[in-house]
């Protein structure tokens, strides 16, 4: 990626936006994560955001936008279409994974739109499932706007931090992203309890 990283910093602000943009919506609604995760688009616009050619809050606001965006047309398509997108031969040979990926959205929801972000495949189908699934769009807005926020925010900060590091950030970025996801669900978990408990008093 360090070659991406040199082309767009020789090129113009708005190319750079024009880019990152696609890249990280296009992950999401045609599965163009499987060859460029959403989150090196990312990463990139944060390292971009550290050389002074972009506002960190304004590569956030690019990187978020599309997130939500992508996610917004994956669940479209899969609602419209998703029967046919399932069949896609892109498809074959991660039928088990796509299988995994239908089976937690069935079993967390809603949940499972956020937390799919940050799994670079769940990423790519979760929105389309979603749609074929008929979620009602009010949840998954809900689940979209909140997971887009959060890694928007967390991929471009990392990025950002680690200016020229960028590739030891990419390198670990698998790591990181499941650490959120712990965190989160840890923090869901006790939410409930508590919720749970409290229902008991009343």
């Amino acid at each position: 990626m360090q070659a991406l990283l040199d082309g767009l910093l020789n090129t113009s602000p708005l190319v750079i936006a024009c880019i990152v943009f696609a890249l990280v919506f296009a992950e999401d609604a045609i599965f163009v994560g499987f060859v460029i995760p959403g989150e090196t688009a990312a990463v990139v616009g944060g390292v971009i955001s550290s050389r002074g050619l972009f506002e960190l809050w304004a590569m956030i606001a690019i990187v978020v936008t599309a997130a939500i965006t992508g996610d917004t047309v994956g669940y479209e398509i899969g609602k419209h279409f998703g029967p046919r997108v399932m069949a896609l031969k892109i498809l074959d040979k991660r039928r088990a994974q796509l299988q995994r990926a239908e089976d937690f959205l069935k079993d967390k929801g809603g949940v499972a739109v956020l937390l799919g972000r940050f799994t670079a495949f769940f990423r790519a189908v979760m929105p389309a499932l979603a749609g074929l699934s008929r979620m009602p769009y009010r949840r998954f807005a809900f689940w979209n706007f909140s997971g887009g926020i959060i890694w928007g925010s967390l991929f471009v900060t990392l990025g950002f931090v680690a200016g020229n590091s960028y590739e030891e950030v990419a390198r670990v970025v698998g790591r990181g992203a499941a650490a959120v996801v712990a965190v989160i669900v840890v923090a869901i978990v006790l939410v409930w309890q508590v919720r749970k408990h409290r229902a008991k008093k009343a």
